[in-house]
């Protein structure tokens, strides 16, 4: 009887262990957050990804009546502002707002102190408006015409960088319709000038740099490299719609691996609110940029995928 009176004990001891983590997650959601939250943007101020993590800031310190605030962290392409997240608690009291390249691309090429599996979505907001533009004047409209033209003419490529998640989806989608361009160039700013000065024919760049020279109609569009068509050009289809090639350059919400389901959701909560708001979406009717709120396991799922076409962009990079 002695012995089965400690075999219980022994039981409810366990259980009891066995609870508390799950009791103490609850109770440190149930106060989240109890301290002040940082979001931390590894890149300079002013781009859309800390406009927008700025503004989820400020909905979050309103509704919760704790104190948010955005972190510029640049450095090591988004490298450095990541690793200070990693070493953060899994209490979302330290939130990343990370681009695509980060979780992917600097994992595999081994340029990052951290793994696939540090982090953990809480939502992806934002693709950037990333395009491909020529000067209007040039004879051909879409990816396919391109294709056509550079087989006996010459074209030259300005993009961003070898390195740059973009330049290689560029690549990717030049190699599958057949597109030889003749010579290409990284620069700091691929904008109007670059097109005008003739440093390059065709450019990889954003709608924010050539927004003056699209208006003034000096700048067309061959291709969107987002999820959807942009809204300040809905009749230039995506590169997916032309080449098949359908990964973009996105931006999300991210906390350390281990956090509660329980504080994700409630972060998760703000940031939806966030993106539909008529500032959010503003912003995204101005820059053509896909301002939206993608959580849970759909957002674990486009991580995941988006790490496999990332080693598929630096096996094609390589050869």
């Amino acid at each position: 009887m002695k012995k089965i009176i400690n075999l219980v004990s022994t039981a409810v001891v366990a259980a009891s262990v066995s609870a508390t983590p799950l009791l103490m997650s609850q109770a440190q959601a149930a106060d989240y957050p109890n301290r002040p939250v940082k979001f931390v943007v590894p890149w300079p101020a002013g781009d859309l990804e800390d406009i927008l993590t700025r503004m989820v800031a400020e909905d979050m310190a309103k509704e919760t009546g704790k104190p948010a605030s955005v972190v510029n962290k640049p450095g090591g392409a988004g490298v450095v502002g990541a690793a200070d997240v990693s070493r953060a608690r899994a209490d979302g009291l330290t939130i990343g707002s990370f681009v695509a390249d980060i979780l992917t691309t600097h994992v595999l090429a081994g340029n990052a102190p951290f793994n696939e599996e540090t982090f953990e979505p809480v939502g992806i907001f934002l693709d950037y408006p990333f395009v491909i533009a020529t000067k209007a004047d040039a004879p051909y409209n879409t990816m396919g015409e391109l294709a056509e033209y550079s087989k006996n003419n010459a074209v030259s490529l300005g993009h961003f960088g070898y390195q740059a998640l973009p330049t290689a989806i560029t690549f990717k989608a030049a190699d599958k319709i057949g597109i030889k361009f003749s010579s290409d160039a990284p620069f700091d700013s691929n904008d109007c000038s670059t097109l005008a000065n003739g440093d390059a024919d065709v450019i990889n760049t954003t709608t924010q740099q050539i927004i003056a020279c699209l208006k003034s109609g000096d700048v067309k569009l061959l291709s969107a490299i987002t999820r959807d068509r942009l809204s300040i050009a809905p009749e230039v289809p995506t590169l997916n719609e032309q080449t098949g090639v359908s990964q973009t350059t996105w931006n999300g919400l991210f906390v350390k691996q281990g956090t509660s389901a329980e504080i994700k959701a409630r972060i998760a909560e703000i940031a939806a609110k966030t993106m539909a708001s008529d500032r959010a979406q503003e912003l995204a009717k101005t820059t053509g940029a896909g301002v939206y709120w993608i959580a849970g396991a759909e957002a674990e799922q486009v991580v995941s995928d988006d790490y496999d076409a990332a080693q598929d962009l630096l096996d094609f990079m390589k050869q």
